[in-house]
Protein backbone atom coordinates (compact mmCIF):
# COMPACT_ATOMS: atom_id res chain seq x y z
CA UNK A 1 0.00 0.00 0.00
CA UNK A 2 1.36 3.50 -1.28
CA UNK A 3 0.62 4.82 2.65
CA UNK A 4 4.08 2.72 3.97
CA UNK A 5 6.44 4.72 2.96
CA UNK A 6 8.80 6.92 5.51
CA UNK A 7 9.28 7.35 9.21
CA UNK A 8 6.60 4.54 10.84
CA UNK A 9 7.37 5.39 14.94
CA UNK A 10 6.30 2.55 17.04
CA UNK A 11 5.43 3.85 20.61
CA UNK A 12 7.72 2.97 23.70
CA UNK A 13 6.20 0.70 26.40
CA UNK A 14 5.44 4.45 28.83
CA UNK A 15 2.64 3.88 31.23
CA UNK A 16 2.44 7.89 32.16
CA UNK A 17 -0.76 8.51 28.97
CA UNK A 18 0.03 12.75 29.11
CA UNK A 19 3.83 12.17 28.61
CA UNK A 20 3.00 9.12 26.22
CA UNK A 21 0.98 11.55 24.31
CA UNK A 22 2.93 14.78 24.05
CA UNK A 23 6.08 12.15 22.74
CA UNK A 24 3.14 10.90 20.18
CA UNK A 25 2.49 14.47 19.02
CA UNK A 26 6.05 15.38 18.61
CA UNK A 27 6.65 12.71 16.48
CA UNK A 28 3.66 13.61 14.39
CA UNK A 29 4.80 17.23 13.73
CA UNK A 30 8.60 15.79 12.53
CA UNK A 31 6.92 14.09 10.39
CA UNK A 32 6.12 10.36 11.27
CA UNK A 33 4.15 8.85 8.03
CA UNK A 34 2.79 5.98 10.27
CA UNK A 35 2.33 5.16 14.07
CA UNK A 36 1.79 1.84 16.01
CA UNK A 37 1.03 2.00 19.23
CA UNK A 38 2.72 -1.06 21.27
CA UNK A 39 2.62 -0.72 25.17
CA UNK A 40 3.73 -4.33 26.54
CA UNK A 41 3.71 -2.44 30.30
CA UNK A 42 0.17 -1.70 29.67
CA UNK A 43 -2.76 -3.12 31.16
CA UNK A 44 -5.90 -3.29 29.41
CA UNK A 45 -7.87 -0.58 30.70
CA UNK A 46 -5.08 1.20 30.15
CA UNK A 47 -4.32 0.32 26.74
CA UNK A 48 -7.60 0.83 25.59
CA UNK A 49 -7.19 4.56 26.99
CA UNK A 50 -3.92 5.25 25.53
CA UNK A 51 -5.21 3.80 21.94
CA UNK A 52 -8.22 6.19 22.12
CA UNK A 53 -6.07 9.08 22.88
CA UNK A 54 -3.71 8.28 20.58
CA UNK A 55 -6.15 7.92 17.42
CA UNK A 56 -7.20 11.42 17.92
CA UNK A 57 -3.95 12.84 17.28
CA UNK A 58 -3.21 10.32 14.72
CA UNK A 59 -6.69 12.07 12.63
CA UNK A 60 -5.77 15.13 13.51
CA UNK A 61 -2.52 15.08 11.39
CA UNK A 62 -3.52 12.54 9.09
CA UNK A 63 -1.45 9.93 9.85
CA UNK A 64 -2.79 5.80 10.02
CA UNK A 65 -2.75 4.53 13.47
CA UNK A 66 -1.49 0.52 13.36
CA UNK A 67 -2.42 -1.59 16.59
CA UNK A 68 0.08 -3.84 17.38
CA UNK A 69 -1.33 -7.61 18.25
CA UNK A 70 -4.77 -6.63 19.31
CA UNK A 71 -7.08 -7.03 16.37
CA UNK A 72 -10.25 -6.31 18.56
CA UNK A 73 -8.89 -3.27 19.87
CA UNK A 74 -8.06 -2.15 16.69
CA UNK A 75 -11.83 -2.92 15.49
CA UNK A 76 -13.41 -0.82 18.91
CA UNK A 77 -11.51 2.19 18.05
CA UNK A 78 -11.59 2.60 14.26
CA UNK A 79 -7.50 2.41 13.93
CA UNK A 80 -6.34 1.89 10.50
CA UNK A 81 -5.31 -1.47 11.08
CA UNK A 82 -3.35 -4.28 12.99
CA UNK A 83 0.74 -5.35 13.22
CA UNK A 84 0.96 -8.88 14.13
CA UNK A 85 4.11 -10.89 15.46
CA UNK A 86 4.94 -14.61 14.65
CA UNK A 87 2.72 -15.31 17.61
CA UNK A 88 -0.33 -12.84 17.34
CA UNK A 89 -2.74 -14.72 15.82
CA UNK A 90 -3.83 -15.82 12.21
CA UNK A 91 -3.67 -12.88 9.15
CA UNK A 92 -6.26 -14.06 7.42
CA UNK A 93 -8.56 -14.20 10.54
CA UNK A 94 -7.32 -10.50 11.24
CA UNK A 95 -8.49 -9.69 7.49
CA UNK A 96 -11.91 -11.19 7.80
CA UNK A 97 -12.42 -9.41 11.11
CA UNK A 98 -11.19 -6.17 9.97
CA UNK A 99 -12.35 -6.31 6.21
CA UNK A 100 -10.94 -5.29 2.98
CA UNK A 101 -9.47 -2.00 2.88
CA UNK A 102 -7.90 -1.84 6.80
CA UNK A 103 -3.84 -2.30 6.72
CA UNK A 104 -2.58 -5.35 7.99
CA UNK A 105 1.67 -5.70 8.80
CA UNK A 106 3.41 -8.79 9.79
CA UNK A 107 6.26 -9.64 11.14
CA UNK A 108 8.46 -12.09 8.91
CA UNK A 109 11.93 -11.57 11.02
CA UNK A 110 14.50 -12.74 9.11
CA UNK A 111 12.61 -15.01 6.53
CA UNK A 112 11.74 -14.43 3.30
CA UNK A 113 9.06 -18.06 3.24
CA UNK A 114 7.14 -15.71 5.66
CA UNK A 115 7.37 -12.52 4.04
CA UNK A 116 5.68 -14.83 1.12
CA UNK A 117 3.43 -16.89 3.39
CA UNK A 118 1.97 -13.24 5.02
CA UNK A 119 1.13 -11.74 1.40
CA UNK A 120 -0.88 -14.97 0.35
CA UNK A 121 -2.59 -14.70 3.53
CA UNK A 122 -3.57 -11.21 3.20
CA UNK A 123 -0.95 -8.93 4.92
CA UNK A 124 -0.46 -5.43 3.16
CA UNK A 125 3.57 -5.05 4.27
CA UNK A 126 5.91 -7.34 5.53
CA UNK A 127 8.61 -6.42 8.14
CA UNK A 128 12.27 -7.84 8.42
CA UNK A 129 14.30 -7.64 11.65
CA UNK A 130 16.26 -6.45 13.74
CA UNK A 131 18.19 -5.27 10.90
CA UNK A 132 20.92 -4.05 13.55
CA UNK A 133 21.96 -4.19 17.00
CA UNK A 134 18.26 -4.00 19.29
CA UNK A 135 18.42 -1.91 22.20
CA UNK A 136 14.32 -2.72 22.51
CA UNK A 137 14.74 -6.24 21.46
CA UNK A 138 18.92 -7.08 22.04
CA UNK A 139 18.45 -11.11 21.38
CA UNK A 140 16.24 -10.71 18.77
CA UNK A 141 17.27 -12.52 15.13
CA UNK A 142 19.53 -10.38 13.01
CA UNK A 143 17.99 -9.64 9.31
CA UNK A 144 20.47 -9.18 6.34
CA UNK A 145 19.82 -6.37 4.40
CA UNK A 146 19.88 -8.20 1.41
CA UNK A 147 15.91 -9.61 2.23
CA UNK A 148 14.69 -6.32 1.13
CA UNK A 149 16.50 -6.54 -2.24
CA UNK A 150 15.02 -10.13 -2.03
CA UNK A 151 11.65 -9.02 -1.78
CA UNK A 152 11.19 -6.43 -4.37
CA UNK A 153 11.90 -9.30 -6.33
CA UNK A 154 9.57 -11.66 -4.99
CA UNK A 155 7.16 -10.48 -2.25
CA UNK A 156 5.68 -7.57 -4.03
CA UNK A 157 4.34 -5.81 -0.64
CA UNK A 158 6.12 -3.06 1.21
CA UNK A 159 9.16 -3.73 3.20
CA UNK A 160 9.71 -1.93 6.81
CA UNK A 161 13.05 -2.52 8.59
CA UNK A 162 13.08 -2.55 11.96
CA UNK A 163 15.75 -3.07 15.18
CA UNK A 164 18.09 -0.87 15.93
CA UNK A 165 17.85 1.65 13.61
CA UNK A 166 19.25 5.14 13.90
CA UNK A 167 19.76 8.50 11.65
CA UNK A 168 23.43 7.07 11.00
CA UNK A 169 22.21 3.24 9.71
CA UNK A 170 18.74 3.86 8.79
CA UNK A 171 20.18 5.04 5.19
CA UNK A 172 21.88 1.28 4.87
CA UNK A 173 18.25 -0.19 5.29
CA UNK A 174 16.76 2.39 2.84
CA UNK A 175 19.88 2.10 0.42
CA UNK A 176 18.43 -1.52 0.31
CA UNK A 177 15.16 -0.77 -0.40
CA UNK A 178 13.14 -0.65 2.89
CA UNK A 179 9.84 1.18 2.07
CA UNK A 180 9.58 2.11 5.44
CA UNK A 181 11.99 2.40 8.77
CA UNK A 182 10.39 1.32 11.80
CA UNK A 183 11.66 3.19 14.77
CA UNK A 184 11.88 2.77 18.81
CA UNK A 185 14.66 3.96 20.74
CA UNK A 186 16.41 6.16 18.78
CA UNK A 187 13.10 8.28 18.37
CA UNK A 188 11.64 8.53 22.01
CA UNK A 189 14.99 8.43 24.09
CA UNK A 190 16.04 12.02 21.88
CA UNK A 191 16.09 15.14 23.43
CA UNK A 192 13.95 16.71 21.03
CA UNK A 193 11.35 14.16 19.52
CA UNK A 194 10.19 16.12 16.69
CA UNK A 195 13.42 16.88 15.36
CA UNK A 196 14.64 12.83 15.27
CA UNK A 197 11.16 12.08 13.18
CA UNK A 198 12.29 15.05 11.13
CA UNK A 199 15.76 13.89 10.87
CA UNK A 200 14.39 10.09 9.90
CA UNK A 201 11.94 10.87 7.99
CA UNK A 202 13.90 13.40 5.57
CA UNK A 203 16.55 10.30 5.03
CA UNK A 204 13.71 8.84 2.10
CA UNK A 205 14.08 12.36 0.62
CA UNK A 206 17.64 12.66 0.46
CA UNK A 207 18.32 8.76 -0.73
CA UNK A 208 15.58 9.66 -3.91
CA UNK A 209 17.45 12.59 -5.09
CA UNK A 210 20.89 11.66 -4.28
Amino acid sequence: MSRIKGLYAVTPDVTDTPALLAQVEAALLGGAALLQYRNKLASTGLREQQACAIQKLCRQYGVPLIINDHVHLALEIGAEGVHLGGTDGEIAEARRRLGAHKIIGASCYDSLDLALQAEVQGADYVAFGACFSSGTKPLAVRASLTLFKEAKRQVGLPAVAIGGITAENAVLAIDAGADAIAVIGALWNAPDVAQSARQLSQLFTQVTTS
